[in-house]
């Protein structure tokens, strides 16, 4: 997703908006809410609902309610209660749709009981609160070295301070129960703020930080996912899928939320199928389930004295044969029920589109080389018929008078005296 102010720059290259989460349209950040109403009236007798949804770092949003009539808008930077002092965050979403939101996330509809919205947020504000901003990556740092030399089995995997700098919230992950009384009293001292420490687990790490997916997208949960769901290793056994960890476990170390997208539609196809364990009957002999194919609607048959010869059986033939294993009947062989389908011939490769061959890079080199000689050996044969006569002073002398010395380098002989 992006915002208006995401243009292209030179080159086509995104531009960007550099505004590190405070976009004022919201369009760049996680699990932004589109508002299809902003462009409606409400009714002449209905009043606008008076909360509006508030987004903090990482995802966070909280509603708060609007005492003042504020007029606000998406992207408004405001002031909001906290506990103590004020917080600083940005809104997200206004009017009948946030009602529908706080439906959605089972809060009270309640609204005095909601905190309060202050201001508009002043420049004063905003300074103070990027300045505390800028720091969260260095007291991260710092607060992992002071846990690690207190010998706690924790990890600290996000810091996020209050808008007014007035407190400072550790989110941290373990395994067991972890005694930080020490800890929090190191951090006062070291950081100087109030501080309060918060336990998330790891799927809530995962979806504050952020990442990419096996499948080459960005994580579920850092995007659209809000509710995490409960998987089971069923699950992957239902699909037909191996059971191996480093496959099925996602950036949080758990199993992936994404085998549940597809779980209801694995177990209506499931419905028509026999169960796996339900042996066959024949004269032939017992016959156990080896494996099934849920889109093909096979399953693969195999007697339990010879496990080498598997036989093919549609659900509707396995069925058949159970039903008549209940009224005590048993057909002869499973090679009775078994459907030849017929092959589809896969038609061959045709180059529709024009294009060359796709294995035209897969000639060696030395061909090419060989061409480039036969090329160079033309034009030099082009070149002697052109010009014979400087061809032939260049000739080589033949074998036969390779090796006989010339008339100008022989030694005259002495005349004879008469």
């Amino acid at each position: 997703m992006s915002c208006t102010s995401c243009a292209t720059g030179a080159n086509g290259q995104p531009k960007g908006c550099k505004n590190n989460g405070t976009c004022g349209t919201d369009g760049c950040n996680k699990l932004t809410v589109f508002d299809w109403l902003s462009n409606m009236q409400l009714p002449a007798d209905m009043e606008p609902f008076n909360v509006a949804e508030v987004r903090f770092k990482n995802g966070r949003k909280e509603f708060f309610q609007n005492p003042e009539n504020l007029t606000l808008s998406i992207g408004d930077v405001i002031a909001t209660e906290a506990s103590p002092g004020h917080d600083i965050g940005i809104v997200t979403l206004t009017g009948e749709l946030v009602r529908v939101q706080m439906k959605k996330k089972k809060v009270p509809l309640n609204i005095e009981v909601l905190p309060k919205i202050y201001r508009k947020a002043s420049q004063k504000d905003i300074d103070i609160w990027q300045g505390v901003r800028d720091k969260e990556a260095d007291v991260q740092k710092r607060s992992r070295e002071i846990a690690i030399r207190h010998g706690l089995h924790m990890k600290i995997s996000d810091v996020e301070f209050q808008g007014d700098a007035s407190k400072v919230i550790f989110y941290y992950t373990a395994e067991e129960r972890v005694d930080f009384r020490e800890l929090i009293k190191e951090f006062a001292r070291t950081f100087n703020t109030r501080i309060e420490m918060k336990q998330v687990g790891f799927r809530q790490e995962a979806a504050r930080l952020g990442g990419i997916g096996s499948c080459g997208r960005e994580l579920c949960c850092s995007t659209w996912l809000t509710d995490f769901r409960s998987v089971n290793t069923s699950a992957a056994r239902y699909q037909q899928l191996s059971l191996n960890p480093q496959k099925l476990a996602g950036q949080c170390g758990k199993l992936k939320c994404c085998l549940n997208y597809e779980l209801d539609t694995y177990l209506e196809a499931l419905e028509s199928f026999p169960s796996t364990d339900t042996k066959l009957q024949t004269e032939k002999g017992y016959a156990s389930c080896q494996k099934i194919d849920i889109f093909k609607g096979l399953l693969w048959y195999t007697y339990d004295k010879d496990f080498m010869n598997w036989h093919e059986l549609t659900a509707e033939k396995a069925n058949e044969i159970i039903a008549l294993n209940k009224k005590g009947q048993k057909p002869l062989a499973l090679e009775e029920f078994i459907v030849e389908v017929p092959k589809v011939e896969k038609e061959p490769y045709s180059n529709v589109v024009g294009q060359d061959s796709l294995t035209r890079f897969d000639q060696p080199k030395q061909k090419g080389k060989k061409r480039r000689n036969k090329s160079r050996n033309k034009e030099k044969v082009g070149a002697a018929t052109e010009n014979p006569q400087k061809n032939n002073s260049k000739t080589k002398p033949s074998k036969n008078t390779r090796n006989k010395p010339s008339n100008k380098n022989r030694n005259p002989k002495p005349p004879k005296n008469e």
